[in-house]
């Protein structure tokens, strides 16, 4: 098993609009996709001194070949569609490997 993983800052001022758009549209069109079989999504708990609040996104996937998939059909279109955003929030993605659970 393997996590997807996407932090993000996002600016104040667009905060709700963002929120709701991640919610409501951004997650459940990720999870359509059929490459994850859950979202978790945290709020950081710091405070940046870049202002602003920091969520992670947590995608789970069965393998490492799936997450391949997901960057190659349809990465490009579902990142597009934060542009409505740009400039407004900064995201970085890690994959983890799921070693055990307990």
């Amino acid at each position: 098993m393997y996590i997807y993983n996407v932090t993000i800052n996002v600016e104040d001022e667009i905060h709700n609009e963002w929120m709701l758009w991640m919610q409501n549209e951004h997650i459940p069109e990720m999870l359509a996709t059929g490459k994850f079989s859950k979202a978790l999504f945290t709020r950081v708990m710091v405070e940046e001194e870049m202002g602003g609040t920091t969520y992670s996104v947590q995608y789970t996937t069965d393998s490492k070949d799936t997450l391949e998939r997901y960057y190659t059909e349809d990465a490009e279109t579902l990142r597009a569609k934060s542009n409505r955003f740009a400039g407004k929030f900064v995201a970085f993605r890690t994959e983890l490997e799921i070693i055990s659970e307990h």
